[in-house]
């Protein structure tokens, strides 16, 4: 009822929308999530190139579209789970220990700029490549060691994976 009430009044009044993380200091952050965007990108780039290059039949034009906004969509969720990373978890200890990573961001963020932008499966393996050493650092900032290992799915690229073994 509440929910109803505050959307009626949303339509008459259009409510600026909010949307983030928290920003609750909750210590739960994972950067598997940026990986996982980061080979979706590539995996996207992999099924537009099997598309024809000419005269596409409008099924196949329909699933370009859809392949290419999912690329979109993952390479903002590379950027957002990056910066949320970056600007809510990591501090001056990290910094200090790590002082590449202000540089690694902003290199993500640039990478991931130009895998929404283009049909570029190199800039999206410079971007995965990137997203992989901001993994093992935050790995690093709280002493879990990490291993590089092949992905289980197309692309099937190597991956940096915390070892969670006790």
């Amino acid at each position: 009822m509440l929910y109803a009430l505050l959307n009626k009044l949303d339509q008459r009044t259009a409510f600026t929308r909010a949307s983030a993380h928290c920003d609750i200091p909750c210590k739960i952050y994972d950067p598997s999530h940026a990986q996982i965007a980061a080979l979706t990108i590539i995996r996207m780039l992999d099924l537009i190139e099997e598309l024809p290059t000419s005269e596409l039949s409008q099924n196949q034009q329909a699933r370009f579209v859809r392949l290419v906004q999912q690329k979109e969509e993952h390479g903002s969720k590379v950027k957002e789970d990056i910066r949320v990373i970056w600007g809510d978890y990591f501090k001056q200890p990290q910094f200090d220990t790590f002082p590449e990573i202000h540089t690694l961001t902003h290199d993500i963020m640039m990478l991931a700029s130009k895998a929404k932008q283009e049909i570029d499966r190199e800039a999206a393996l410079a971007l995965l490549d990137k997203v992989n050493r901001f993994a093992d650092i935050f790995w690093q900032s709280k002493d879990v060691p990490t291993y590089v290992a092949t992905c289980p799915y197309p692309p099937a690229l190597p991956v940096i994976y915390p070892d969670l073994k006790p």
